[in-house]
Order: C-alpha cells, then structure tokens, then sequence
C-alpha cells in the first residue's frame, strides 16, 4: 500500500482551505485524538486529509511495533504527499500541513521549504521524554511560515514553564490548554476535561486557518 492510496479525507476536497495531518510517533493516523480533530475540523469547513508513514503501514500490515523512520524518510514522506494534494486543490486554495506531535514537528522543518500557507502542531515536542536539555527548537528561531502550536500548559515534552524560556519565531503563536498533557488531557482535579480540551484546540485550529 503506498501513502497517497492510504491517505483518508474528510470533508469536500474542493474546499477553499486544507489541512494535511500526521500522526504521532506511536498512534496511526485513526486513533481517537486523530479522527476526533479531523472529523470536527472538517465539519468547521476544512478539508482534512490525514496520511501514515511507512513504518505505520508496516505496523499495521505486520502487527509489529516497529520504531519510527529517520527523519529523512518522514521528510520525503510528507513531501510526496504535499505534491499530490496540491494538485487536487482548487485554484487558489490554502494548504496547510501538521499534525501530532512528531507529525507536525516533521512538517514544521519543511514547511519553508514548501512554501505552504500555514503549519499546525498539535502537542509539539520540544525535547524528548525525559532529556528537556536536548531542545527542538533551533529551527522555530527562523520559522517564517505562520505557525499555531496547541500545547498543554504540563505536557512533559514542552510544557508551560519551560517553553516560556524558549526564544520562538514570531510567526508562531502558541495556545496553551489548561493543565492538558501531550494529547491535551487533564486531571480530573482540575475541573477541566479531554473534551474540553480537545474541543478548544479544534476550534482555535478553525479560526486560525479560517483567517487565511
């Protein structure tokens, strides 16, 4: 199976603005946080196309856990399916590309590059687990492409605090959820919920690529 015949969409593809996501390093591209943002997103008027690299293809043909391509497998991945949906856009179409965590920070090193109108990251992974001294963000320095990072306010790979310390594009603009982890979740203590969460993400998602 290759990437483009997997790839799934929702919403009208002549639609004036569209979104491509990428999934996680762990989750495919149907997991719940995934299928929820681009359901709604696109009964918001986008259209959403979401797409598996290879690995994830062989996970699910294999049953395997395999890890994560290198990164310039991913890099050649999201460029392959950047030239493919631009042909299918109507004139004059938006093109934004994103997705979860290594899926957006994937599209956040090409998205100069491929001159697209916008970049999304949901839950964006600023170190890894557990090494917050070994930062992602020497690329966010020169960012010129518009950029909305969701981030939860105690995600462990980027949280409130530490992000604070960051120097960042100005092209960037970060929302924060309130007391929501990597996938946005929060404690019950906190009188918030997932839903609300994700619901807020989604629609600063909406406005923010609406405005384009």
């Amino acid at each position: 199976m290759t990437i483009l015949s997997s790839m799934v969409f929702n919403g009208a593809r002549k639609r004036s603005h569209t979104l491509i996501l990428a999934h996680g390093a762990g989750a495919p591209m149907d997991s719940p946080f995934m299928a929820t943002f681009a359901e709604e997103l696109a009964a918001a008027g986008l259209c959403v196309g979401r797409f598996e690299f290879p690995y994830m293809q062989r996970r699910r043909a294999e049953g395997s856990k395999r890890p994560p391509d290198r990164a310039p497998k991913l890099l050649d991945a999201w460029t392959e399916v950047i030239d493919a949906v631009r042909v299918t856009m109507p004139q004059g179409g938006k093109l934004f590309i994103g997705g979860k965590s290594m899926g957006g920070r994937m599209a956040s090193l090409i998205a100069d590059e491929q001159g697209v109108d916008g970049l999304i990251c949901l839950g964006y992974p600023f170190h890894p687990f557990g090494k917050p001294e070994k930062t992602r963000t020497e690329h966010l320095l020169d960012l010129k492409t518009p950029t909305l990072i969701a981030q939860g306010t105690r995600d462990t790979m980027g949280g409130l605090v530490a992000v604070q310390g960051y120097s960042l594009s100005k092209a960037i603009r970060l929302h924060w959820l309130d007391d929501g982890d990597h996938s946005f979740k929060p404690r019950k203590k906190s009188g918030r919920t997932e839903d609300q969460n994700w619901s807020e993400a989604i629609a600063e998602v909406a406005t923010f690529v609406k405005g384009f």
